[in-house]
């Protein structure tokens, strides 16, 4: 996998998994700092609870007029910034300078958008900034952060991750959340007990 850039993430709590899987493919997820986002219009409706879940945790949010005016109509603070087509200083000016700490960036049908876009995603690898192109990724990398504020990464063997024992927990944990079905041959779970 290694060849092909792919990186594996396991833990007992996604937002832990996913930022393992972000290190292993080489995203060191900033804890702080700015946030640049720039949405397309299908996936804006997203976007007052993708802003405040990087506002809730310290972060400055930065945006290109369409984003910024979207945030504002919330109520919600944000800096704007010119597109690269529109003059100077612009977002990838502030990125080379060093003060952009993680981007996100969703494509737009527009030709000069898709352009731009083009140049700031090149520009975020080559200063080594993470940088999310879905609003799933996003979500899921403001959870990370929130986790890895919060606790410490401990490594996990997948010999220990997948033994019985540990499936058993792992299903006792998230079957609350309606997030898998228990295979049959492991019995039933009571409140407290395994049957």
């Amino acid at each position: 996998m290694r060849s092909t850039g792919e990186g594996m993430g396991i833990d007992f709590v996604f937002a832990m998994a996913f930022a393992k899987s972000q290190l292993a493919t080489g995203q060191n997820l900033p804890l702080s700092g700015t946030v640049f986002i720039s949405l397309n219009d299908l996936t804006k409706p997203h976007l007052e609870k993708l802003a405040k879940a990087f506002l809730g945790l310290g972060f400055r949010i930065i945006s290109t007029s369409g984003t910024a005016h979207f945030l504002e109509l919330k109520g919600i603070p944000v800096d704007r910034v010119l597109k690269m087509h529109e003059g100077r200083p612009h977002a990838g000016d502030i990125l080379a300078n060093g003060q952009i700490q993680l981007m996100v960036i969703t494509s737009s049908g527009d030709a000069l958008d898709q352009i731009d876009g083009r140049q700031l995603r090149r520009m975020a690898l080559a200063y080594s900034v993470p940088i999310i192109t879905t609003v799933a990724g996003a979500l899921a990398t403001a959870e990370a952060i929130k986790t890895l504020k919060s606790s410490n990464m401990n490594m996990i063997a997948l010999q220990d991750f997948f033994n019985a024992k540990n499936l058993i927990a792992l299903a006792v944990y998230i079957w609350p959340l309606n997030l898998i079905a228990l295979p049959s041959n492991l019995g039933t779970i009571e409140v407290g007990k395994m049957v």
